[in-house]
């Protein structure tokens, strides 16, 4: 039987799809040279990352603030420096960052809304 593999992407309507790619490349530092996004080779995944395809309840209070019914993920190399980098970019950043088995965690709304969790993988593989 066959079965699915892994994440092939994240697609997601905007009211200004250039202007969020701009965004994302000047303060994410994302390499939007493939058509309509960014690509992310396996050889860039730090150890201990993976991917995850997770449904929540209708609902969920994790999406808040935004209004949106999706959140998305992006793995980095350092969160804390991302943050940082993040702070004259005018979105709104949210105060807390979580610790856990599965790694270090912060987040942000992006200017059309969006919540978005920055996920830095643990340097040990959590016991699943």
């Amino acid at each position: 039987m066959a079965k699915v593999v892994g994440l092939g992407g994240v697609f997601f309507k905007s009211e200004d799809p250039q202007k969020l790619a701009d965004w994302y490349q000047q303060w994410l530092q994302m390499d939007l040279t493939f058509p309509n996004g960014a690509t992310f080779t396996p050889e860039a995944v730090p150890r201990n990352g993976y991917q995850v395809w997770g449904p929540f309840a209708k609902d969920t209070e994790y999406f808040n603030p935004s209004k949106q019914d999706f959140m998305i993920n992006l793995m980095v190399d350092d969160l804390d420096a991302m943050l940082e980098q993040l702070k004259p970019s005018g979105c709104q950043i949210m105060d807390d960052t979580e610790k856990s088995e599965f790694g270090y965690f912060g987040w942000f709304i992006d200017p059309d809304g969006n919540k978005v969790e920055l996920w830095q993988p643990p340097t040990t593989p959590p016991e699943v």
